[in-house]
């Protein structure tokens, strides 16, 4: 017998919307999160110059670009780590995952809505997952009284948790007295949290608080370079691990990345050296384009909500989580009974690619997508960022769904 294992539902959405393109059909893509920016152009220089070391690094990663790593993340929000303490591997995805192949057994708290491939990674990685449920009211965010709630129905001795926030799919973001309480419950339950901040140097306002800041005792950090820096395609991530990490811990991960990954490509850690050297140097950079995702994030929640599809405002990244279920009643009769209907039928009516619910945590009969507002051309050269005439897709995208909501 075979694994049953389904595809990603970010790279198929990716996949069906190129088919459709490849027909001659206009797609407005909101259902893949990649970065639209390029790299700043001397981490560009940095990786054409490194293209000739085709030689192995250690599975750890290049000394010298974790000490640079260690500083980065201290200035950038007070994240204390120790290099000694940091891994690096081709993307925070199979870290995540050899995170979890460390426990035999083990239940794995994940919120809903969340990133698509951390429940079947914990399920791959043969552990038990419970659900930590949250609602629109609640901003999509876990409380300590919905992690005691969801820790009832534990299994096994061995806890872990998965924080993402900057959320995929929401957007949204957490509080120093959120994270406070989520680390109070995280400490008395003694569960290990992963806390994948990929998106937190995209928060909009550069106000990213760590959950390690407040959680020091067992909590890894999870990053890399395919968000703040547009580079999905290079597969660069890294994970600070807590300082007091057990020995034998550290070294199954070690020993897992050794069996697997084997190292992060040389000529990306390389480059990856020009991007964290410097932290007050990327500032600008950062700035920019928060500057811009907050400007289109908030054009696009402000129209949906005019519409009756609720949405939070966000706070981080690239994405917002509309919550279509005010129009049930109608679009139970247009035939649209779940989320992924609701995304299938969108799509075929407008061109407009959302990604379900479903795919995220929820039931298949709650009306609700991800739309990652990212459908435009780096403006990054241009001297002033205009909504109107540098994201005519996400302009359009917005106004057809609305369109739609409403005449059917």
């Amino acid at each position: 017998m075979y694994r049953q294992v389904e595809v990603s539902q970010t790279l198929l959405i990716n996949t069906q919307s190129k088919n459709l393109a490849v027909q001659n059909k206009k797609v407005i893509a909101f259902g893949f999160g990649q970065s639209p920016f390029m790299p700043p152009k001397s981490v560009l220089e940095a990786l054409k110059n490194s293209a000739h070391h085709k030689e192995y690094s250690s599975v750890q990663g290049d000394l010298e670009l974790r000490e640079y790593m260690a500083q980065f993340h201290k200035a950038h929000n007070g994240l204390q780590v120790d290099p000694e303490n940091i891994l690096i591997a081709p993307g925070s995805k199979i870290l995540i995952f050899n995170i979890l192949l460390a426990f035999e057994k083990a239940d794995v708290f994940i919120p809903a809505p969340s990133w698509v491939s951390y429940s079947p990674q914990a399920k791959l990685a043969g552990h038990n997952v419970i659900k930590v449920n949250t609602s629109f009211e609640e901003r999509w965010r876990i409380s300590s009284k919905s992690i005691n709630e969801a820790a009832k129905n534990k299994q096994h001795e061995a806890s872990v948790m998965i924080l993402n926030y900057p959320g995929n799919p929401d957007g949204l973001s957490y509080t120093e007295d959120e994270l406070k309480d989520i680390a109070q419950a995280s400490k008395a339950l003694n569960i290990l949290v992963i806390s994948d901040e990929i998106y937190g140097l995209l928060d909009h306002n550069h106000s990213h608080l760590s959950f390690s800041n407040y959680y020091p005792e067992r909590t890894i950090t999870t990053t890399g370079l395919s968000k703040w820096c547009g580079v999905g395609g290079w597969r660069f991530g890294a994970a600070l691990l807590y300082n007091n990490i057990e020995p034998e811990f550290k070294q199954a991960l070690i020993g897992i990345g050794s069996e697997t990954y084997s190292c992060a490509p040389t000529p990306v850690q390389l480059a990856a050296k020009v991007a964290y050297k410097n932290y007050d140097e990327i500032v600008p950079y950062l700035k920019k384009q928060t500057h811009i995702l907050n400007q289109i994030g908030n054009f696009c929640a402000e129209q949906l909500n005019s519409s009756g599809i609720r949405v939070h405002l966000p706070q981080g990244g690239f994405y917002l989580f509309p919550d279509f279920s005010l129009h049930k009643e109608k679009l139970n009769n247009y035939g649209v009974k779940t989320s992924n209907d609701l995304c299938q039928q969108l799509l075929k009516d407008t061109g407009v690619a959302l990604l379900p619910a479903s795919a995220f945590g929820f039931d298949q009969d709650y009306l609700a997508a991800r739309l990652a507002y990212v459908d435009f051309p780096d403006p990054a050269e241009k001297v002033e960022f205009d909504l109107n005439t540098d994201c005519p897709n996400v302009i359009e995208g917005i106004y057809l769904i609305c369109a739609w909501i409403s005449n059917i």
